[in-house]
């Protein structure tokens, strides 16, 4: 195992925000509630995926709801941890280890505080490799894995445990239903997996990934070299865009912050247009009209002179952005994959995924 820094959580803070394709959460709040649980004396121990024990009890964990309420609707800091005891005590069984189910935003680092708080390994790795909007939507649940007993608290203590579904597609729908009626944030956790499963299906190393990605713009901000030819030589990227935002539509719908950015072009693309659709996260970038990246590829907006990530919920009129493209894991491009998380599973039946390479 290997003991997690306050340095480590700074750097997870940057790479997951940019893992996240602009969701999974502020990032910031995530950070602060690891580094507060970790100033108290706990330790965070990070166990790499050939370590478990194939017998082990892994439960995925992270936060639900609309990124645009984690702005304002700051989190208690226990929900999760209600929701873990809830399944415990549901199933008369304790659980071995936490991964998070995705290493995007703040979803990527409130395992952080979960793992002080409860004194449980966190896997490294995750169910994504990135952020997605919905709950069928990890390779947990591409692969089989049935996410029930499932547990979600509120801030308030409000502990609900879904049990017996039709499939996975309806634990979406019925926890989307009751985060609402939450307030828009809430803690959730999913059944337990066996080690096995998880060595096979998870994302492998994203933890790891999301923390040398947030060292390596560091070190270029240090060093003052270019943050985000760091990041493309890091993730294998491409920036496929520059400019300015011109136009934001962004709104609350049924749980989810849904809408559009359109940024007009600059420097070597001053000639042209781009336009982003959101849920959440960024799920389709199109420049003058014709696709350029899809979902399940990563498409990231940054700050063009930091490389830091602008997550959707902090998107702005006039910001200057570049628009960068990372190809997605492997495990997220088989035919299975892109029936859950394909442009046609967000409604763009018209479009046929391109590996992003």
């Amino acid at each position: 195992m290997i003991e997690l820094t306050k340095n480590d959580i700074e750097a997870l803070e940057i790479g997951a925000a940019i893992l996240g394709t602009g969701g999974g959460g502020n990032p910031y709040y995530g950070k602060l509630h690891a580094i507060a649980e970790m100033e108290k004396g706990s330790k965070v121990n990070l166990i790499r995926l050939s370590e478990l024990d194939d017998d082990a009890l892994v439960i995925s964990v992270g936060n639900i709801g609309a990124p645009a309420v984690s702005m304002e609707k700051i989190c208690e800091g226990n929900e999760i941890v209600r929701a873990i005891r809830a399944i415990e005590e549901d199933m008369g069984k304790k659980v071995d280890a936490i991964i998070p189910v995705e290493i995007g935003g703040a979803n990527g680092l409130r395992p952080i505080a979960i793992a002080a708080i409860t004194g449980l390994p966190l896997v490294d790795g995750d169910g994504m490799g990135r952020a997605f909007p919905e709950m069928q939507m990890t390779t947990f649940s591409i692969y089989g894995h049935c996410s029930v007993p499932a547990a979600m608290s509120d801030a308030h203590g409000n502990t609900v445990i879904f049990k017996n579904l039709i499939d996975e597609f309806w634990l979406e729908r019925l926890a989307r239903a009751c985060v609402v009626q939450m307030g828009g944030g809430a803690g959730m956790v999913e059944a337990p997996m066996k080690g096995r499963f998880v060595k096979k299906y998870a994302v492998p190393g994203t933890v790891t990934q999301a923390t040398n990605l947030g060292l390596a713009v560091m070190r270029s901000h240090a060093e003052k070299t270019n943050p985000i030819e760091e990041i493309c030589a890091h993730e294998n990227g491409k920036v496929l865009f520059e400019g300015k935002i011109v136009d934001l539509e962004r709104n609350m719908v049924a749980g989810f912050t849904r809408g559009k950015v359109k940024i007009e072009g600059s420097g070597e693309f001053s000639q042209s247009q781009a336009s982003i659709d959101i849920q959440n996260e960024n799920l389709i970038l199109k420049i003058n009209d014709e696709v350029a990246c899809s979902v399940p590829d990563l498409i990231i907006i940054l700050d063009i002179e930091t490389g830091h990530a602008i997550t959707t919920e902090i998107l702005r009129y006039g910001q200057k952005v570049a628009v960068l493209a990372i190809p997605c894991h492997p495990l997220l491009r088989s035919e299975k994959a892109l029936e859950i998380i394909g442009p046609a599973a967000f409604g763009y039946p018209e479009i046929q995924y391109v590996p992003f390479s």
